[in-house]
């Protein structure tokens, strides 16, 4: 593995089972994340992106399961881990942030608690004394006093609980934080100091992280890249700047145009035709080609191979496997 890379994802499949037969959540996804990147993963919902984000972390639980495929985390296959090695991996090396801090943060216990909980369970040998000095240093960088290290979490705003999830996945120093629709429940204001904060994070802590949301203007704002997802595949991975100014795969350029633009003078948005398939019966060929204004027999027919088509920007279509072999 390149150094650069810190987790690689290979031929990723993850299936739920169902009284219907199988659904292909996450079906044969590649993906490097590079180190000290922020990384956006979007696409409609259901298209598999937070079971991809689960599935890094290996917490799929029945009736779903990661039904093959390799995880590379820093060097190691963590599919050849035990669920106990596996616990070490979660929390200490890669954190995770949910998408709605209230139902994710325990309401009986207060905000220390959590802290010095999963700081203890982590690494026994430290007091309880130096866990709480360590949450108390931590949740000031994050901009929370430490007197409201005692309150509850419904007692903390939207924005002041999204920080304390933040704060439990850098209690242990991880790597990799894999954040899950974070900005969802913040209005406008504490969401661009939210992103501010991540990019702060980012540098200060040498994290890695991995956006999980279905907002573009979102990983516009704040990542270096960015994987389009849909149907459970990936259809787009490349530089924020180069994805969004050209584009590759007819599914992200319909998710763009469908993004509104006070600039443009078009008074209707684009919408794009159809709806996503039901993936108990998937339609065969390129996934997206019931949609696809650009789709040709073949698409129909046969899955394109998902490659680099220009430097540093690949895609799964037809369109580029075409030109490639009329070159």
């Amino acid at each position: 593995m390149m150094d650069d890379i810190l987790y690689s994802t290979r031929d990723l499949t993850v299936d739920y089972a169902t009284r219907s037969g199988d659904v292909h959540a996450v079906d044969q996804v590649s993906l490097d994340i590079r180190r000290g990147e922020i990384l956006g993963l979007v696409g409609e919902s259901g298209c598999g992106k937070s079971t991809l984000g689960k599935a890094l972390m290996r917490m799929i639980r029945p009736p779903g399961r990661i039904s093959g495929g390799e995880l590379w985390f820093d060097g190691r296959n963590l599919m050849t881990l035990s669920e106990k090695e596996m616990q070490h991996v979660r929390g200490g090396e890669i954190g995770m942030v949910f998408q709605d801090p209230m139902t994710s943060l325990n309401p009986v216990q207060r905000v220390i608690d959590h802290l010095t909980e999963t700081i203890r369970t982590h690494e026994p040998k430290v007091s309880d004394a130096a866990a709480r000095a360590r949450a108390e240093e931590l949740v000031e960088k994050l901009g929370i006093r430490r007197e409201r290290l005692d309150d509850y979490p419904h007692q903390l705003s939207g924005g002041m609980r999204q920080r304390v999830m933040i704060s439990l996945a850098l209690a242990l120093r991880a790597k990799l934080v894999i954040a899950d629709e974070p900005t969802t429940s913040l209005d406008v204001i504490v969401e661009a100091k939210f992103l501010d904060l991540l990019r702060e994070l980012r540098d200060e802590f040498d994290l890695t992280i991995l956006m999980i949301t279905h907002n573009i203007g979102v990983v516009a704002e704040v990542a270096d890249r960015v994987a389009v997802m849909y149907a459970g595949k990936m259809a787009e991975v490349g530089d924020v700047y180069g994805v969004f100014r050209d584009p590759k795969h007819p599914y992200t350029q319909g998710l763009l145009q469908s993004v509104p633009n006070i600039d443009l003078d078009e008074h209707e948005l684009y919408k794009m035709e159809g709806s996503p398939p039901n993936l108990l019966n998937p339609p065969s060929g390129c996934p997206f080609h019931p949609r696809c204004p650009q789709a040709m027999d073949v698409c129909a027919v046969e899955v394109p191979v998902f490659h680099e088509v220009v430097p540093g920007q690949s895609t799964a279509c037809w369109l580029y496997e075409l030109e490639a072999t009329r070159d």
